[in-house]
């Protein structure tokens, strides 16, 4: 049985979900049911359970039902590893959200040492043939999941290059007012160039002899068109000194690890990514979600809950097949959506099912009897 998974999850006024209650074991979870009906905020909600903004990335104050805008609320309880915590989060109108762990205030941050999730949604399909910033984001949810600390070496990183920019927009060029600011940049900038690496590394030693149907992706880091990216703190201190005549005529800071993408490779045929059919797109999408889940479980000792919105699209009925098969391999607590419970047949009882209908503006959850 798998050591990760939520067991109880109650909503109150999050999205388009009044009140909703489930009672859940450790085997996945198929969502179904018409399409805006309020199947996805389930999985935002679980999304919640880890550090950050979601799957949605949106604000605290988005998440709440309209039209009351009361604020939301969230309880769910999970086992971990042998424990058995409970989580609670929620935002006031207008205010920031909270979250309690085991009845404590605490920030955020702690709950990737606890719950590790990772996700596949369907904005995620243009993944390959749309600007570098999603890409970045990909990965950098990746490394969070292997390493919990990432998240506070980007959000140290990004608030010092905001900063930085605001100086370079003022023409400041006085080099004093710089220093503070680069020496953070290049301390927290070569964390994240460790940790996008490190799991990239990660992912290709998990694909590595995997029995999967799903297509193996070569894997690898790009700098700016400006060239590769200064690796490693000094290089990085270096370098924003050296460019800021640069940065200053284009008032932003142009190299950095905020300017890296990442590249894929269709490694069977030896295509880009970019340059494959929408269907093997997605499956390269879902062989690098699966390679991290089978990493975490060797790394953190249990598999991370994994959220697959909408999974069937892109997937004929034998890569579907292929896909239930390899998530109960992994033992892993897997919430996916559909349209129809059909959609699920393939895992029999192994699946347990979640029918999320929509009524007069309200999401109702119903789980049947099992």
């Amino acid at each position: 049985m798998t050591e990760l998974f939520v067991r109880s999850l109650a909503l109150s006024h999050f999205r388009s979900h009044k009140a909703a209650r489930i009672e859940l074991d450790a085997r996945p979870v198929a969502v179904h049911g018409p399409n805006g009906s309020g199947k996805t905020n389930l999985l935002e909600a679980v999304s919640l359970l880890s550090p950050g903004r979601g799957l949605r990335r949106a604000s605290a104050e988005e998440m709440g039902r309209r039209p009351e805008a009361i604020g939301w609320k969230i309880v769910a309880g999970f086992s971990a590893l042998g424990q058995e915590h409970e989580v609670v989060t929620w935002s006031d109108a207008g205010a920031a959200r909270q979250v309690q762990l085991d009845e404590k205030a605490t920030p955020q941050l702690a709950l990737g040492k606890l719950v590790r999730i990772v996700w596949l949604v369907p904005a995620m399909d243009r993944l390959w043939i749309e600007g570098a910033e999603g890409r970045r984001r990909f990965l950098d949810r990746i490394a969070l999941s292997f390493e919990p600390s990432h998240g506070e070496a980007v959000l140290g990183y990004e608030k010092a290059m905001r900063e930085r920019n605001r100086l370079l927009k003022d023409q400041v060029r006085d080099s004093g007012w710089y220093r503070a600011l680069e020496a953070r940049m290049a301390q927290t900038g070569s964390q994240i160039q460790a940790n996008r690496q490190a799991a990239l590394d990660r992912i290709a030693t998990a694909q590595v002899g995997a029995q999967t149907a799903f297509p193996a992706a070569e894997l690898a880091l790009t700098g700016p068109e400006s060239g590769a990216d200064p690796q490693g703190e000094a290089a990085l201190q270096l370098a924003f000194d050296e460019g800021r005549d640069r940065d200053l005529a284009a008032g932003r800071t142009l190299v950095g690890p905020h300017r890296a993408d990442l590249a894929a490779i269709y490694a069977a045929k030896g295509i880009s990514a970019r340059h494959c059919s929408t269907g093997e797109q997605k499956a390269l999408l879902l062989s690098l979600i699966l390679s991290n889940a089978r990493a975490l479980a060797t790394d953190f000792g249990a598999p991370p809950l994994l959220l697959l919105d909408e999974i069937s699209a892109h997937l004929d009925a034998g890569r579907r097949a292929a896909l239930y098969d390899e998530i109960t391999g992994l033992k892993a607590q897997a919430w996916m959506t559909g349209t129809g419970a059909e959609l699920f047949a393939e895992m029999g009882d192994g699946v347990q099912m979640v029918e999320v209908v929509e009524q007069h503006g309200t999401s109702l959850v119903r789980k049947p009897e099992t």
